[in-house]
């Protein structure tokens, strides 16, 4: 079997046990729900505000969106943590809820935010670099950005359930990387072919839209991709967080989950990294 086979296969697994949790979907709903309200009531304060220009107000400008980007990524983090452990209840035989998600999430808050700071310094020092440097710069970028996210691949289960710091926990995921770098890229790169292909899908119903033509068949059109995107997003939103959490298991376990197939995993190369 392929690499993109065994991707296949690990992605319908991974949906198989999320329609075991069909409420672990609410987690990334709520994440955007929360971001959605957080960036209108910004702009909206702004706007009835009458906050002064950049040109003459940078300082604040550039606190206030610090801020923003911050509150952005600690929402997004703590839905994710919310989604890991309850997909870890789950691959360890149990039966999670909501509640269980916002119990572990809130028990780690102090973890989350201390995380959520520095992957959005990060964050903004990556943009920062895309912008001041040109297409060099959009290339490291790119590069250093790829390697962060793979080295902190596992930070978030390492966090809540190892209950290390921050430092321990980036080079503890770092080394869990290195034990499952085939596993980890297979799966990452393979759901996102699979999700990318999937979403678009979504153009179909927009040039159906422009071909029967109208404005009332293009709005609908476009109402139609929307859903059919959002409901894209929170299904690999989810199914990424039960991913994480298996593979997390399969690195401190050495061996998955039993609602996985071993044969669908290849085996790492020894010494590789």
């Amino acid at each position: 079997m392929g690499k993109f086979g065994r991707s296949w296969q690990l992605m319908k697994t991974s949906l198989g046990v999320l329609r075991k949790d069909k409420e672990i979907m609410i987690f990334p709903v709520l994440s955007f729900v929360a971001c959605a309200i957080i960036l209108l009531s910004f702009f909206t304060g702004f706007w009835f505000l009458g906050l002064p220009s950049i040109d003459s107000s940078l300082w604040l400008w550039v606190v206030l969106m610090v801020l923003i980007y911050f509150v952005l990524f600690f929402i997004v983090i703590f839905f994710n943590t919310a989604i890991i452990a309850c997909a870890n209840i789950r691959l360890n035989g149990g039966d999670p809820t909501v509640s269980d998600g916002f119990r572990i999430a809130s028990e780690n808050i102090g973890r989350i935010l201390i995380w959520a700071l520095i992957s959005a310094t990060i964050g903004m020092i990556l943009q920062a670099i895309r912008e001041k440097a040109g297409w060099a710069g959009k290339l490291i970028a790119g590069i250093l950005g790829i390697a962060w996210a793979y080295v902190t691949f596992f930070i978030i289960p390492v966090l809540i359930f190892e209950k290390k710091g921050i430092a321990p926990s980036i080079r503890r995921s770092a080394s869990l990387f290195k034990q499952t770098w085939g596993e980890t890229i297979i799966g990452s790169f393979g759901f996102g072919i699979i999700f990318v292909a999937l979403a678009l899908l979504g153009i179909v119903p927009i040039a159906l839209g422009f071909f029967v033509g109208g404005t009332t068949s293009v709005i609908i059109g476009f109402i139609i991709a929307f859903f059919y995107w959002a409901v894209i997003g929170v299904v690999a939103s989810a199914t990424n967080g039960i991913y994480v959490a298996a593979m997390y298991q399969y690195a401190t376990k050495k061996q998955l989950p039993s609602e996985y197939d071993a044969s669908l995993i290849p085996p790492t190369v020894p010494g590789f990294l």
